[in-house]
């Protein structure tokens, strides 16, 4: 009978352990949204620099190194931005990136 007992202590032991890993696992760490929000801030800093440079330009109307560099930053932003992060921080971060650049930050 108390073999059974410590059995039943160990599985309750062993699942709660596993419990917790998956659902660490699971929650994203607030480090690397944070590291990511920062790298979607650099990308989207680059292709508003590029949009400005250009304001009445169409993409296809830019010159080809500026078009490709646009069209790999459009790339990276919707795979690890748009695709990972809320829309409430993408909004944010377009936010501030027209902010800091209209006032010369």
């Amino acid at each position: 009978m108390a073999s059974i007992l410590w059995l039943l202590i160990g599985i309750v032991i062993i699942s709660a352990i596993s419990g917790s890993l998956i659902f660490e696992f699971l929650t994203p760490n607030s480090d690397s949204m944070t590291s990511l929000e920062k790298k979607c801030e650099d990308i989207a800093k680059e292709g508003f620099r590029i949009h400005t440079m250009y304001p009445d330009l169409q993409p296809d109307q830019l010159p080809s190194a500026d078009m490709n560099r646009l069209m790999h930053l459009d790339e990276i932003w919707i795979k690890d931005c748009v695709s990972r992060l809320s829309a409430e921080s993408v909004f944010n971060i377009i936010q501030k990136v027209e902010h800091d650049f209209y006032s010369g930050e």
